[in-house]
């Protein structure tokens, strides 16, 4: 009997994971190349519907009838619902030029397409989250949870005074990062909690939070500590962010905005230039995390500042309406839906 040689010639596993790389690498092409004509063969129908039901007048009944027809034609295929054809409809009606259809809205699933159409009206807040579904690769849940928190309203809103104190190009990608308010209503916090159980909550919550800050977001760590003229401080969140180049020094406060908190760090973000920042790193910008502020107080506290700094406050109660409220996905569907983004199913296209 031939025994099997189970020892590694060398430079063999650096060959199986390139093979591995190239097969995932073509499996996603194929997903994304099916979905794209899945999207556009489903714009397609709902355009044919439009059509006749304007030439002829017809009603909702013959969508009725014609999901029976085509279930009867085709009983191995799903998606051809009376429901989701008469999404199809909708589809096409909000989106009449096939040339946007195939460039940008084909290349998210048509699960999230379904959700847009349902949440959102406005045809810019539209166009937004196809983009940003497009660069983050949200899921369906993910998805759905941004647009019931209103992430399109909330992002670029923080108080900031990037506009004196980085270059332009930076500035104005630092101001979209930031939000206000931000949203932790997976926490569970009473009125009484301080600034150390929020910090506490938020980093056994790690995966939620980095989810509500958004993309590009790397936690360096937390009560991060930085000796300055032999004394010591603490910062209470450190970031990197990998798309604006720099250090981010989150400092959390359970009170009301005060001018003393944005003096406080404009000290520790010169105290992480000069003790952590890499010659080709961007500036270190900061952050002051609140319960709530006056918006003239803290334009006065940031104007002659000479560090990047943004003041946002936070929620930790969603204030929805009862109608949106049972439609949120559930931490555990969060974190489900997290593991899987990058899987993909062809369920989610067919749904």
């Amino acid at each position: 009997m031939t025994k099997l040689n189970l020892s590694q010639p060398a430079g063999y596993e650096d060959l199986l994971q390139q093979i591995q790389n190239h097969i995932r690498h073509s499996q996603t092409a194929a997903i994304l190349a099916v979905n794209r004509e899945l999207v556009l063969l489903y714009w397609q129908i709902g355009r044919l519907i439009l059509q006749r039901q304007q030439q002829h007048g017809w009603g909702a009944k013959v969508i009725d009838r014609l999901a029976t027809d085509l279930h009867r034609e085709f009983p191995e295929l799903k998606g051809f619902s009376s429901r989701n054809l008469k999404y199809m409809r909708a589809f096409a009606e909000t989106y009449p030029e096939e040339q946007f259809v195939q460039q940008v809205v084909a290349q998210i699933p048509w699960g999230h397409n379904v959700r847009i159409l349902e949440s959102v009206k406005n045809s810019i807040e539209r166009q937004w989250y196809i983009d940003q579904t497009i660069q983050q690769g949200w899921s369906r849940s993910i998805l759905t949870h941004q647009i019931a928190s209103g992430l399109f309203h909330r992002q670029g809103q923080a108080q900031t005074n990037f506009d004196r104190t980085l270059p332009k190009v930076q500035s104005a990608l630092a101001q979209q990062v930031l939000k206000d308010p931000y949203t932790f209503d997976f926490l569970n916090l009473t009125e009484q909690a301080q600034e150390r159980d929020l910090e506490r909550a938020l980093l056994n919550h790690l995966r939620e939070f980095l989810l509500e800050l958004g993309v590009g977001f790397a936690l360096v760590g937390s009560q991060y500590h930085l000796e300055v003229a032999g004394e010591d401080f603490y910062l209470d969140l450190l970031f990197y962010h990998l798309r604006l180049r720099c250090f981010v020094v989150i400092d959390l406060k359970m009170t009301e905005f005060q001018p003393e908190f944005s003096g406080k760090l404009n000290f520790y973000l010169s105290a992480v230039d000069d003790l952590l920042k890499h010659p080709d790193d961007q500036p270190s910008v900061g952050i002051i995390l609140c319960q709530s502020k006056n918006k003239t107080l803290v334009e006065y506290a940031l104007r002659d500042l000479s560090k990047p700094i943004g003041v946002s406050t936070y929620q930790l109660i969603t204030a929805l309406p009862v109608q949106l409220q049972g439609s949120l996905p559930t931490v555990e569907q969060l974190e489900a839906e997290l593991a899987a983004v990058a899987s993909g199913t062809m369920n989610e296209y067919h749904e």
